[in-house]
């Protein structure tokens, strides 16, 4: 692994990395990155370019690295004449289609969030869809960047994102829990075989900073990664996160505007809709995930509202994301906070 100050780092040397092996192996033509639309992989040009964040490229577009983008793998707003039981071979289908119509000889790697976090408002992998991209990029020497720096390392209840579904990726750029956010840390990790290319052809990874594996920052994700191995936190994330889950969906009955609560473990999304039958979304002008967040502030309680999600422009997204070692009393108060701020929030739009 290749220690980074940051998530956006860990995507940038991923990226690196997947190019420094391809032209390893004599494959140089092999440029290109495939990504999905509402994806989000960090602020640096070359994560920037990958992301489909209409509102964070916004002030970038013409500047940053062309790249293919693939519908999002979402259940609950499947592409358009798909069910939500054909979203995970849709999707796949989707990525082999790209990879046939660019070339494989000019795929770099496919680049995914297990989970996606900001861009989605927490939307897993469907069953299925994981395993079905690996094969893909297998059979067409595609390396799969698994991209966990906000779903990993703990926050699904499992240290990797993908062990849900059984995956193992060929890079993973990790950063948030690494180090609890004591002290900035990532990492891109990546194989045994990856690694392998990198060191027989030029000694090791080409790719760092003046900070890379700084002693202070890594002694720092040692000391947090060993109390999260002595406390179980990461089993306590696995087996509270349907508790947590089930809170939000008592403290939220009743609310027509809740159109979806998706997670996994500590991971939690709430999508709110204008029509909980058509699912359409708020007007993007009301603004409705930032009045969650000014009410939830102000009733003692922080959480993520991100926007856009639907089109780029419209969909209200909150999430829901406790400490590893929050307790039961802790994650009902969580529950019944956000309910009191997302009533009021939504009244102020005139909605329930």
């Amino acid at each position: 692994m290749v220690f980074v100050s940051g998530g956006s780092e860990a995507v940038e040397s991923s990226m690196k990395l997947a190019l420094q092996y391809h032209t390893g192996r004599g494959e140089k033509s092999r440029r290109r990155f495939i990504s999905r639309q509402r994806s989000w992989h960090g602020n640096t040009l070359g994560a920037l370019s990958i992301s489909g964040f209409k509102e964070r490229r916004e002030a970038y577009e013409g500047a940053l690295l062309p790249s293919c983008f693939l519908s999002p793998a979402n259940t609950y707003r499947p592409p358009s004449g798909v069910s939500a039981e054909d979203v995970a071979a849709y999707c796949a289908t989707e990525l082999e289609d790209a990879i046939q119509e660019i070339g494989p000889e000019n795929v770099a790697a496919f680049v995914f969030e297990p989970v996606v976090g900001a861009a989605g408002g927490v939307v897993p992998a469907p069953p299925g869809y994981a395993a079905r991209i690996r094969d893909i990029c297998d059979r067409h020497r595609v390396l799969m960047i698994a991209d966990e720096v906000m779903c990993g390392s703990g926050r699904c209840g499992t240290f990797r994102a993908l062990e849900h579904d059984g995956v193992v990726p060929d890079m993973m750029p990790i950063a948030k829990g690494l180090a609890a956010g004591y002290i900035p840390l990532g990492a891109a990790v990546y194989s045994r075989e990856v690694g392998d290319v990198l060191r027989s052809v030029w000694g090791g990874p080409q790719t760092g900073h003046t900070f890379t594996g700084q002693t202070t920052v890594c002694a720092a994700g040692v000391a947090v990664q060993r109390i999260i191995e002595r406390e179980r936190l990461v089993e306590h994330v696995l087996i509270n996160g349907p508790k947590l889950v089930s809170l939000l969906h008592d403290a939220l009955c009743g609310i027509a505007s809740v159109g979806d609560i998706r997670g996994r473990g500590y991971f939690v999304g709430i999508e709110l809709v204008a029509d909980p039958a058509t699912k359409a979304p708020f007007d993007p002008h009301s603004q409705a995930f930032l009045r969650v967040r000014r009410r939830a502030l102000q009733n003692g309680l922080i959480c993520y509202p991100s926007g856009g999600n639907v089109d780029g422009v419209a969909g209200d997204t909150v999430i829901i994301s406790p400490r590893y070692n929050a307790t039961d009393a802790e994650l009902s108060e969580i529950a019944d906070k956000f309910g009191k701020s997302l009533r009021e929030a939504l009244s102020e739009i005139g909605a329930d």
